[in-house]
């Protein structure tokens, strides 16, 4: 029984994890756009984004990191054989780099709170790609173990996930212009 109340918050902190760190980047992107507007929206804007992006790393998306990690240490703990197998240790490793994007998620929210983010809207969108990258892989492990297909299947749905991940860009490309379309035209 004790497997089952693990994998079950495993789970549920999985998804709060990644709800956070979704939503974490997108607040760099406002955060870091905000600047292109006049003051005193541009510091009202900054300091409301600073506000939130800590209050959400710091009371759902640390949490859910945390509750991801204590629960999967009590997975191992009722099946410690499944520490051999080759596809858990290839996921722990995207897992530790999924933690290391956490980590430094945590310095670019003291950068930008700082003024001190070199890291430009476009940049971040592309950097807000890697955790969807790193959930993929992981889920696709977890789920298919040492059997991961490796047929015409895989390439369909990772040829979908760099579909995404272009279409996204040309878009955040597409606004950018549209917007200095208008606001060229609002300056004749």
């Amino acid at each position: 029984m004790p497997y089952f109340w693990f994998k079950a918050f495993h789970i549920i902190g999985v998804v709060v994890w990644f709800a956070g760190l979704f939503y974490l980047v997108r607040l760099f992107i406002y955060h870091t756009e905000a600047n292109e507007e006049p003051e005193p929206a541009q510091s009202i804007l900054k300091n409301q984004y600073a506000l939130m992006e800590k209050r959400l790393y710091t009371i759902i998306t640390t949490p859910g990191m945390a509750v991801t990690v204590v629960m999967a240490i009590g997975l191992l703990t009722t099946e410690p054989e499944v520490l051999k197998q080759g596809w858990l240790q290839v996921k722990l490793v995207f897992v530790a780099g999924l933690v290391v994007y956490h980590l430094y998620c945590s310095r670019l929210m003291k950068q930008l709170a700082a003024g001190t983010c070199g890291w430009t809207g476009q940049q971040l969108r592309a950097l807000n790609e890697a955790p969807t990258i790193l959930l993929l892989v992981i889920v696709l492990l977890a789920v298919f173990k040492n059997s991961l297909p490796t047929d015409a299947t895989v390439w369909v749905v990772f040829g979908m996930v760099l579909a995404m991940v272009v279409t996204i860009q040309l878009y955040a490309k597409k606004r950018k212009r549209d917007k200095e379309k208008l606001a060229m035209e609002a300056a004749e």
